[in-house]
């Protein structure tokens, strides 16, 4: 058979037919035949029994102000502090900064595994379009890599920040893939929310909203967004981030949200090592975690994913851009520890987060392009428990990364390397 590549002994995700041999031919999978069954004349890769599976998948993260902690002045470790302190350091961004800073981040994500990112992107008078414009070059640069949707929104309000909307309207016309939202930041929330709508059906684009990102849960914007996405006929193509208010809800009323939500076809997405970081300061003892129950969400039908959010910056002073550390946080936060519920900890990373960005859940099988991730590991659950890290990746058929297991020198080693 000819072949570029064959990948022997392989687990599929998902899959308990045993290990495969699996063959790529330019950008696609071209066979699938139990181990040991596929003769090619290529190069072989013994995978050993190690998980293969497509790309994780990114739905939240900022590129654009990631690497700016040396930058800032954390001091309260507050939502209000992040965003001024955002606000203040933006203003000296240039568009080689902004590109030189998201490239950074970006090779992180893709040697962790991402091969789908949703990437928001701050656009107002301030900082003008120079976010918009670095990113959408470096996802030009790195598509070889990776899938970059770049999400525009107003992170310091919109209409009571003149200019910022006709920017956002610009941004869409020169090829956005999707429209952010940040009511909370400002002083019409419901209109805000409105016009987001607007923009979104002139542009026919998906909407991504920052949400209700406090510990309050005696009201919701949540509610607002669940009714005009039923009334605009936007189900299935509206997300959520944070609404951290849920994390504050007794079970029986999340449970009811979690229904109405589903009911609208909204999508969450839960940032935890942003929600950890920003959220009960004002507690001095039996400090509240800030973290959505994801996980229960799903368990009613709502579409959901965990996502890194923001790197090195004050909303998150740390971050490796590895998705199954995020996933491993999310399950030490939320209390998880039963295989099922691990289990759907690696979805939210990667089949459910693809059918939050309405992209094609992707399988390994024939003909399906050759995007795929290899973790030396059995099942999702262990990558999830053990935080592993992918050894090596494939997009559109050619290898995109490599990652060099650790070496142990015990003392024979070292003595037979003196010798």
């Amino acid at each position: 058979m000819a072949l570029d590549f064959l990948l022997t002994g392989a687990r599929m995700s998902g899959s308990d037919a045993g290990l495969v041999d699996i063959g790529i031919r330019g950008e696609t999978i071209a066979a699938i035949a139990p181990a040991g069954t596929i003769a090619a004349d290529c190069e072989v890769i013994a995978l050993r029994g190690q998980l293969i599976m497509p790309g994780f998948v990114e739905t939240h993260i900022h590129l654009d102000k990631s690497c700016v902690i040396d930058r800032c002045d954390i001091q309260q470790g507050t939502l209000l502090e992040a965003i001024t302190e955002t606000a203040r350091v933006k203003r000296e961004f240039s568009e080689p900064d902004i590109a030189s800073r998201a490239v950074r981040t970006l090779e992180k994500s893709i040697v962790a595994g991402t091969q789908l990112m949703r990437t928001h992107v701050e656009v107002d008078p301030r900082i003008g379009l120079k976010g918009f414009n670095a990113v959408r070059r470096v996802a030009r640069d790195y598509a070889w890599a990776i899938d970059i949707e770049v999400c525009v929104f107003p992170q310091e309000g919109m209409l009571n920040d003149p200019g910022t909307e006709d920017l956002l309207i610009t941004a869409c016309e020169q090829g956005a893939g999707a429209i952010g939202g940040c009511p909370y930041a400002d002083t019409h929330p419901v209109e805000h929310i409105a016009r987001i709508f607007d923009i979104a059906r002139r542009f026919d684009l998906d909407i991504d909203f920052h949400l209700d990102f406090d510990l309050d849960a005696s009201w919701m914007h949540l509610t607002e967004v669940c009714k005009q996405a039923r009334a605009r006929k936007y189900e299935g193509r509206v997300a959520v981030g944070h609404v951290t208010k849920l994390s504050a809800l007794p079970m029986p009323q999340l449970v009811e949200t979690a229904r109405l939500i589903a009911d609208s076809g909204v999508a969450v997405t839960v940032l935890p090592a942003t929600d950890l970081f920003l959220m009960g300061r004002e507690h001095d003892h039996n400090v509240p975690r800030g973290v959505s129950r994801a996980d229960i969400l799903m368990q009613h039908g709502v579409t959901c994913s965990l996502a890194t959010n923001n790197v090195l910056n004050a909303f998150t002073p740390f971050g490796d851009c590895s998705l199954t550390r995020i996933a491993n946080l999310y399950a030490n936060a939320a209390q998880l520890g039963r295989r099922e519920d691990l289990a759907r900890c690696m979805e939210m990373i990667s089949t459910s987060a693809a059918k939050l960005m309405n992209r094609p859940l992707r399988k390994i099988e024939l003909g399906a392009p050759a995007d795929l991730i290899v973790l030396p590991c059995p099942d999702g659950a262990s990558a999830v428990s053990e935080i592993v890290q992918p050894v090596f990746g494939f997009k559109a058929g050619r290898r995109s990364f490599s990652r060099a297991p650790a070496v142990l020198f015990g003392p024979m080693r070292n003595a037979t390397a003196r010798s």
